[in-house]
């Protein structure tokens, strides 16, 4: 996807059991799609950070989805069921979705676990890439790409920046 792009169609079930859509947020005035995992050490480190992310900005009308679109078969830690173990685990407060055929990650242009897309009120992307700028040790970022880009977004303004390269894991194709 490129910037300004309106978010296409999907239908991607949770790990709490019920669907989600492009209209289940409709009301947020901004909407965060990660694609994630649960095996990458890039993926596993940013959680907690997404986690807080979504505390500190849900009262500002933001909506977070996590999708996991890697091929379980080659990667038996990214299945579903373990995707609904690390839910619970972690008590995410925001859904964690698989995309078991891939589509949604083709379709969003995703490279890396993690890689963040930020849409506005319009649903048009208007930031995507990288969450910060130090994967190993969240108390060493000293730029916080994702939450700068959120600002602005939840302003109803663009954000200085639009792309910057997601650093982690490549995303597991099916073969």
């Amino acid at each position: 996807m490129e910037i300004g792009e309106k978010l296409f169609k999907f239908e991607l079930k949770g790990t709490k059991g019920r669907k989600y859509d492009k209209f289940t947020f409709a009301d947020r005035t901004a909407l965060v799609i990660v694609i994630t995992c649960n095996h990458c050490p890039y993926a596993r480190a940013y959680w907690n950070r997404l986690i807080k992310l979504h505390n500190q900005y849900e009262e500002d009308n933001l909506g977070i989805i996590a999708i996991n679109s890697n091929d379980a078969e080659q990667y038996p830690a990214d299945s579903f069921d373990a995707m609904k173990d690390l839910a619970n685990q972690l008590k995410l407060p925001f859904p964690y979705l698989h995309d078991e055929d891939q589509s949604m990650a083709k379709k969003l242009g995703a490279t890396r676990t993690p890689e963040v897309f930020v849409f506005n009120s319009k649903r048009e992307l208007v930031y995507k890439g990288a969450i910060d700028d130090n994967w190993e040790n969240e108390y060493m970022v000293t730029r916080v790409y994702l939450e700068d880009a959120l600002e602005y977004t939840l302003d109803g303004m663009e954000p200085d920046y639009t792309e910057l390269p997601a650093v982690g894991c490549s995303v597991k194709w099916k073969k």
